[in-house]
Order: structure tokens, then sequence, then C-alpha cells
């Protein structure tokens, strides 16, 4: 691979300093870094390859000689930063939904439709976390016979809600055992010791924006313009991995052996050894792990699984930089 010229926007938050985890985990060769965020994190000293670099303030002059820039900022800020991204001539990989379901910009997980990835026009978009981690436990399913519907409960971890996800868990628990009230800022409700029905803001008919992203970015990205999706997402008090549950149901008739035979042989999948994947076993790898593979009672040519993926990595960070390594590696 060529000597990259590359950006992080976001570099703060939790996907961004991943990102850079992984640059120098999959040694991916870097002529040229600049590590952007907003006025409040502009300063902050991060290390990259054993030296410390400053995060700058982004402007729209920010991009300019870039090959890449890998977003990991939230909606509005990518909006703002991607017309002066294109401009500059970079590819932007943008971590966030801002634009997931527009025309002319490719959705993309490598493994299932990475050859979207080369129609793009200045930018791909990465899914959501969890639509990554589900699509890729079913996409070997979906090759046998095509996905019509399914039916998935998501199990999120607090990190999907960032760096302040994850000390709002830790200072809930600490409160707990101290015996005092975990009061909640991030999350609706204390997470510590409890669960969350809901992520994301309320639509019409009682969904959420997070559970539609299930049916509306998994019909890009299969290739399944009619698939149908029944999602609740559930914030759980798990630091890092997201774990789900689907039933899917298929055109024809696919056994469980075939499924765990293909599951089993889809690239970036793990049939799990026990059967029974959890989330701490999936952190800190790229792997989306399956497990209890087993038919559904309820309908024909139905199956059921449990799949756990970590959401920073496979989930974020790693899917983008392996559509990085995509476009590079031709």
């Amino acid at each position: 691979m060529r000597k990259l010229k590359l950006a992080v926007l976001g570099a703060s938050g939790a996907v961004g300093r991943e990102m850079l985890r992984l640059l120098e985990e999959y040694q991916i060769p870097v002529e040229e870094l600049r590590l952007l965020a907003g006025p409040n994190s502009a300063g902050t000293k991060i290390p990259f390859r054993g030296k410390m670099h400053t995060v700058r303030c982004a402007d729209e002059e920010s991009f300019a000689g870039l090959d890449y820039v890998l977003g990991a900022s939230d909606a509005p800020v990518s909006r703002r930063f991607a017309p002066a991204i294109k401009q500059s001539g970079a590819v932007y990989i943008d971590n966030s939904s801002a634009f997931r379901l527009e025309h002319g910009v490719p959705l993309v997980v490598p493994e299932i439709n990475g050859q979207d990835a080369f129609t793009h026009e200045g930018i791909i978009a990465n899914p959501n976390c969890s639509t990554i981690i589900t699509l890729m436990a079913v996409a070997a399913v979906h090759r046998l016979s095509p996905i019509r519907s399914m039916v998935v409960s998501t199990y999120q971890a607090v990190s999907g809600a960032g760096v302040q996800g994850l000390r709002e868990l830790e200072d809930q628990l600490a409160a707990w055992v101290q015996g005092q009230e975990a009061k909640p800022s991030v999350f609706s409700a204390p997470i510590a010791m409890n669960l969350i029905p809901m992520i994301g803001g309320e639509l019409d008919g009682g969904y959420t924006d997070e559970e539609m992203k299930m049916q509306n970015e998994g019909r890009r990205i299969l290739h399944a313009p009619e698939l149908t999706v029944s999602c609740t997402c559930v914030r759980v008090p798990v630091m890092r991995s997201h774990s789900i549950s689907v039933n899917l149901w298929t055109e024809e008739a696919v056994s469980v052996d075939e499924a765990r035979r293909a599951i089993a042989a889809f690239p970036g999948c793990r049939l799990a050894d026990n059967g029974r994947p959890t989330p701490l076993e999936a952190g800190g790898q790229d792997l989306v792990l399956v497990g209890r593979i087993r038919e559904d009672l309820t309908r024909p040519k139905g199956l059921s699984l449990w799949c756990c993926g970590d959401q920073i990595r496979k989930g974020a960070a790693a899917n983008a930089l392996q559509i990085m390594k995509l476009l590079e590696e031709v």
C-alpha cells in the first residue's frame, strides 16, 4: 500500500481514538496524519506511533492535500465539512448517520457489498454499528437464499454512546456499591443494574430512528429493497460490544447445518465453539461471533441466531479502515 495522507475528523472521541489504534495495528503506511476535532478538544495530545500529536480545530481549510478523511464525528459536523472534503479531492469515509441513506453515497460493509465502495463520488458511508454486526452474522444465509424479513432485538453496550456513556456506567456502578443514588445524564434512566428498552428518538408508529436503521440500511447493504425488519433496541449495562438476537425468514428453506457451514466460512465471522458467544468474548477484535443457530418455531423457512461484535471496532472504526484498505489494495 502507498503511504497515505490522512485526517481523522473527531479524533478525540472513542471511535476516533480507536481509528488511530487500528492504523497502528493494521500497519497502515501513513505519510501525514492530521487530528481534527471541535474547539473544545483542540490542543489535546494523542499518541500515535510513539509520538504525541496535537488535535487541531477543524475548519474548511483542514483537508487540502489529503488522500482520505476518516469521519468519527456526529452528523451535523459531518454535513458541515463534507463539501470541503469533497472539494479537496480526499475520499471521505464517514461513520456518522449523515449520508447513509443518501442517493449516490455507497453504504458499505466490505465483506458483504465491498464492490459498492468503488461507485463513490467522494463520500462513503459507514453503517450503524448494530446493522453491521447483525448483517455480518446473516449475510452468509442471505447468499444461500434471500432473507425476506427479520425480527431483531439488540442489546447495546454503553460505549455506543461514546466516552460519556462509559463514564456514566462506571460512576453509577460506584454509586450503587456505596448505596448512593445513580443519577442519569447521558441516558434517560439509570443504566447500572438496569436496562433501557429504547435507543434513539421515537418516530410515528412507536419505533425509534435507531430501530429503523436495521431495515433501511439493511436494504441497501444486502441489495434487498423489499426486506422488512421489526427491531427493538435495548441499552444494557455492558461496557463494550453489542449483542443481537435475530429471527429471520428466507425465500427458500435453509437448514441449520447449511447455515452453520455458510456462517463459519464467511469472512469476518466466527462460529462460536460453545454456541454461546458473549460480548466479553467479542471485545477487542474485528470478528463477529455467531451461535445458537436453530430453527424458528413460529413460521416455516425461519432460523434464529445470536451474535456479538465489538461495535467500536467492526461496528465503527475497523469497518471504516477496511473500506479504505479495500480501495487501496485493488
